[in-house]
């Protein structure tokens, strides 16, 4: 399971307020907690910040990767930005996302193309948000090709289905977990990645949807998630979901995670 840590995200207040204030020491502390729960990528997101996201970005990317010894998941739509924060990236990074809006897919293919870039491919288009699992493979289908053929390898792409929330209608969760069991039976070699916390939007103790939803998930195939690796609870059925969906061979990761006292609350 590759674990993207979601924290250092400019819409959350205190870190717009962070990034504008230039505060190191707060941005380094999260980006260490993140690293030492477990995340394999630090989400570094500045995109609040209109005409500034490419300075910004840069500066995050640099900062994180001073405490932290682990690669940042780019997260942002604008190739510029994106570009700024390569320029000073240290290993292979994740970009956070394509998708096959035209617009946003010309101009992030020959940022990606030819790269060992890891790529989050968003099930999106400009026919909007799909609802279906077959909308969502349909959409994948052409990202996953157009993507292989601008030399992405397979194993860098990380197909996003998109989640949206239950509260809207009472089939996007299985809709969602549908397509990833497809996606990952029918294009062998990808991945499939999502921030899940959409699915609870606008219900009470979102916590204990978004546990079930990442556990559902992983029992499809899901493989990577963008999450808060601070939720000690998510984190713990995380490992022990990998372990029931056979994945964890003789239990290997669950026993070391109880002898880590990661099961302690």
């Amino acid at each position: 399971m590759i674990i993207v840590g979601e924290l250092i995200n400019a819409s959350r207040k205190v870190i717009g307020e962070a990034i504008k204030a230039q505060d190191i020491d707060y941005i380094q502390k999260v980006a260490k907690d993140e690293f030492a729960a477990g995340a394999n990528y630090i989400d570094v997101n500045a995109g609040i910040f209109v005409g500034k996201e490419p300075e910004y970005l840069q500066w995050l990317v640099k900062t994180v990767q001073e405490v932290v010894d682990a690669p940042c998941c780019i997260d942002s739509p604008d190739p510029k930005a994106i570009e700024a924060a390569l320029s000073v990236h240290k290993g292979i990074a994740m970009i956070n996302s394509i998708s096959l809006e035209k617009e946003r897919y010309d101009a992030l293919i020959p940022v990606v193309a030819g790269t060992d870039l890891k790529v989050v491919a968003l099930c999106m288009s400009d026919d909007g948000m799909p609802e279906t699992m077959d909308d969502r493979l349909k959409i994948a289908d052409k990202l996953i090709n157009g993507l292989v053929q601008n030399n992405v390898s397979l194993d860098n792409i990380y197909v996003d289905p998109l989640v949206q929330p239950i509260s809207v209608n009472s089939t996007f969760a299985a809709e969602f977990i549908n397509a990833v069991e497809a996606i990952m039976t029918r294009f062998k070699g990808v991945h499939t990645m999502c921030g899940l916390s959409n699915i609870s939007y606008g219900l009470p103790e979102r916590k204990f949807m978004n546990h079930a939803f990442a556990i559902m998930a992983i029992g499809k195939g899901l493989d990577g998630l963008i999450i808060n690796p601070l939720d000690k609870m998510m984190m713990a059925s995380l490992i022990t979901a990998e372990t029931l969906a056979g994945r964890d061979d003789y239990c290997g990761r669950y026993l070391k995670a109880y002898r880590n006292k990661q099961f302690e609350m």
